[in-house]
């Protein structure tokens, strides 16, 4: 996958995400979880796009660092959102799927460019 097509995924993710908190019944709480979730998903397209735009293998290193959290924070408010029931699990199945698709090309994403830096 190429990082044209890694962006466009993430930012479908983000679109996702927030389509469906849409879903979610209205009250103090959820506006709380849906701020949160909104803002973890759409921060894991923006800040991968500064990652394509890094200046040195530092700078993607630190970027990359930032968009795997947020996508593991968007994990969480998805499992979250499915424990406390709000949306039926069937529904969030594909975007937890998605975020720990995510998460796992982040991870080997640093893992070789930690490795390729201290080569």
């Amino acid at each position: 996958m190429d990082k044209v097509q890694l962006q466009n995924r993430t930012k479908s993710f983000a679109i996702r995400v927030f389509k469906t908190v849409e879903k979610l019944p209205k009250s103090k709480g959820t506006e709380v979880i849906a701020y949160q979730i909104i803002k973890a998903s759409s921060s894991v397209a923006a800040n991968y796009r500064a990652v394509c735009r890094a200046k040195s293998r530092a700078d993607f290193i630190n970027k990359l660092k930032i968009v795997e959290e947020e996508a593991d924070e968007s994990l969480f408010w998805l499992e979250f959102i499915t424990d406390l029931e709000l949306i039926h699990k069937k529904l969030l199945k594909d975007l937890i799927k998605e975020a720990n698709e995510l998460i796992s090309i982040f991870t080997a994403s640093l893992k070789t460019s930690k490795i390729n830096r201290n080569s």
